[in-house]
């Protein structure tokens, strides 16, 4: 290989961290923007200046506001996701491993953070439908997703008898988060004995709809 060739080569591996970092700025300024002043107040310029680079790399990036705003969302919602997951729920009887997903899902939505965010993201929804959209598809839908892949394994293994499962998914989530989701964005403290009560019953619904040998511990 030519001399030429190699500095072609090591600039090639060196560019890649180098715009990978610049797209992390570039969120992270975005992301900053969106959800302190709104989507509405928030220009590429001004999220081009505080990454530090010119309104072309943005776009090069991103393609558009809409694209920068669902990276920025994307960006939230996996920080949020990194205090939900179903990876710890995957021993005990169905009925131990359905506690801990109701319970794993009541602690994740009734986080302070997550409140805020939900509240931001349904004001912005109000004048932009799209900021609803990006919200959707990059949280609450993935997660929807992982928990029917999760009932699916479940019937897989004899243990459930579902028709639907993305509608069990639907349904368990619904009945875990009960009034308790509509209170606290009201601004109603958390109670966590009701949110318990609220878990405990959405096992015991689950159970009594789709256990195919019972649901005891």
């Amino acid at each position: 290989m030519s001399t030429q060739s190699k500095a072609r080569g090591s600039q090639g591996r060196i560019g890649r961290p180098a715009d990978e970092a610049k797209r992390a700025a570039i969120v992270r300024a975005a992301a900053d923007s969106f959800f302190d002043a709104g989507y509405a107040a928030t220009s590429i310029e001004q999220v081009a200046a505080a990454a530090g680079v010119s309104k072309v790399t943005v776009y090069n990036h991103f393609g558009d506001k809409r694209g920068l705003f669902t990276a920025a969302v994307e960006r939230e919602c996996e920080k949020m996701r990194g205090h939900f997951s179903l990876d710890d729920t995957s021993r005990g009887s169905l009925r131990q491993r359905l506690l801990a997903i109701g319970e794993a899902m009541s602690a994740f939505l009734s986080r302070p953070e997550m409140v805020q965010f939900e509240r931001r993201i349904a004001a912005e929804t109000e004048h932009e439908p799209a900021v609803g959209e990006a919200f959707l598809e990059a949280g609450p839908h993935r997660m929807k997703a992982a928990f029917t892949m999760l009932i699916q394994a479940m019937q897989a293994a004899g243990e459930v008898e579902v028709e639907d499962a993305e509608l069990a998914a639907e349904q368990f989530a619904a009945m875990c988060k009960g009034m308790g989701d509509l209170d606290r964005r009201f601004g109603l403290p958390k109670d966590e004995e009701r949110d318990r009560q609220r878990v405990v019953g959405a096992v015991d619904v689950f159970c009594a709809a789709y256990a195919a040998k019972g649901c005891d511990d």
